[in-house]
């Protein structure tokens, strides 16, 4: 099941690469819909990292993920996958319309 997000990036984290050329890349979302803002912590997988090189800290985004779980040891490890992350950056214009870009979209692909 899908679910989504708004917030601000706090951080974009490195990429890490593991076993087998499997590559993961961290981001750390400030929301503040509640009364005291919170930090999640979500990861992009394999070709979703590079959704996370146009962004920089400050920008205000709505994510798209999944939830995931998996054992190890006995113990359980919950993971938000962000397949879709949407600029929300009211500023932005298009030079040629002189239009805001109040949304665009930096990838179009469902999670795999």
């Amino acid at each position: 099941m899908p679910f989504d997000i708004t917030g601000t990036i706090k951080e974009v984290f490195e990429v890490q690469t593991f076993a087998n050329d499997f590559k993961k890349r961290e981001f750390l979302l400030t929301t503040e819909s509640d009364k005291y803002p919170q930090d999640i912590l979500f990861g992009c997988l394999k070709d979703k990292i590079d959704l996370l090189n146009a962004l920089k800290a400050g920008d205000a985004v709505n994510v798209h993920f999944d939830i995931s779980c998996r054992e190890w040891n006995g113990k359980h490890f919950v993971n938000l996958n962000a397949w879709k992350i949407q600029s929300l950056g009211a500023s932005n214009t298009n030079s040629a319309s002189g239009k805001a870009v109040s949304d665009v979209v930096l990838d179009e692909e469902p999670p795999f």
